[in-house]
């Protein structure tokens, strides 16, 4: 298949089952919002060496937002709900509690687990937090030095999909980054998925294992241009540079969803080819991983030095790419199919919240001057 000149290679990007959680981050306006998601967001790009991987699904409205205010909403990946319970308190309270004028709330109204979050950070409070129950949802009222943090004391978690990758291989660095910025574009503009790295882009796609024992990924030598002629390359004739892009999505359709508009609006002059990863680089990295992740502690974020190998003990799932649509691949653990279908549409407790209950906002946007 071609699209605008650029072949669209037959294959698949094999992802694999994660679990999420939605935060809904409120502020008294854009500016401190912005610094709320850059803060939060930072440093998770990869669950290979990271805590969790964390993206800006979409923004939100002042109608969209329990307390009224401008807000965000925010996705956080990670094997398990275990993991997430350790992660997500961790980074809300060191990087949303801190940050002026902030409210946190749940993104889901159903789930396959609750996780605590503020019934965790609740203790910051020193023995001065208060608990509210509004309409059966319990929010915790911690004191700072503006007023009131108030953040939902439990959130949902849910499976989703990460490993969604896109490679765009093209004639240039400059074509490349163009492409690829014109795929983070057009994938920014859909609900239910985010892209961890960097601007939505990965330039050190990586493998499973290395010849540094200690190395759990090491760099994909076989789409690395300098390497032609030492590796056996991966990458097309006239390619010259590579990126990656990678989606964790709230189900299988969005990353398919995804998957087909980046590709679309990468596709172009001096774009070669646009490919996937299925037995390499990111995603086959992460499906090692993940089959070790029972190994790995809740509240550490170094990994087994053991070496990595063998099929996850999870649920596999494999993307086309090539014909522009998820596609159900069989996938074999124990001689048991894990595969699981993309014609169930996202169940409801996947969507935002568009019209949650109303809360009033924090204390803090209601402060009176001293005396009154």
């Amino acid at each position: 298949m071609e699209i605008s000149g650029t072949r669209i290679d037959d294959t698949f990007a094999e992802a694999f089952r994660m679990r999420f959680v939605r935060l809904v981050v409120t502020a008294h306006d854009e500016h401190w919002l912005d610094a709320a998601v850059r803060e939060f967001t930072g440093y998770s790009s990869s669950i290979i060496s990271c805590d969790s991987e964390t993206g800006l699904e979409r923004r939100l409205t002042s109608h969209e937002t329990p307390d009224g205010r401008p807000g965000a909403a925010l996705l956080v990946f990670g094997f398990s709900p275990e993991s997430l319970a350790a992660v997500v308190p961790n980074r809300a309270g060191q990087c949303l509690m801190t940050c002026p004028t902030t409210a946190v709330y749940d993104g889901l109204t159903a789930g396959e687990k609750r996780i605590p979050l503020g019934k965790t950070i609740r203790y910051f409070g020193d023995g001065f937090q208060k608990s509210k129950l509004i309409g059966g949802r319990r929010f915790w009222r911690i004191p700072v030095m503006d007023g009131e943090f108030v953040i939902d004391s439990m959130v949902h978690v849910d499976k989703g999909v990460g490993g969604g990758n896109l490679i765009i291989q093209a004639e240039t660095q400059l074509i490349a980054l163009d492409a690829a910025r014109r795929a983070t574009a057009a994938i920014d503009a859909l609900s239910g998925v985010i892209t961890p790295f960097p601007g939505g882009v990965a330039r050190s796609g990586s493998k499973v294992g290395s010849k540094y024992k200690k190395l759990k990924a090491s760099t994909a030598d076989a789409y690395c241009p300098t390497l032609r002629g030492r590796v056996e390359t991966k990458l097309a004739d006239g390619a010259n540079a590579a990126y990656e892009i990678v989606i964790d999505g709230i189900d299988e359709a969005s990353v398919g969803a995804a998957m087909a508009a980046g590709i679309r609006a990468a596709a172009g002059a001096g774009v070669v080819v646009i490919t996937a990863s299925f037995t390499s680089t990111y995603a086959s990295s992460c499906r090692e991983i993940a089959a070790r992740r029972d190994q790995i502690s809740n509240s550490a974020i170094g990994w087994p030095s053991a070496s990595l190998s063998g099929r996850p003990a999870g649920e596999i799932n494999s993307l086309a790419g090539s014909s522009l649509r998820a596609e159900r691949i069989v996938a074999w653990t124990s001689a048991i199919c894990l595969g699981f279908s993309t014609s169930r549409p996202p169940s409801g407790s996947v969507w935002p919240i568009v019209c949650p209950p109303r809360i009033g906002p924090p204390a803090s946007a209601m402060l009176k001057p001293c005396g009154q």
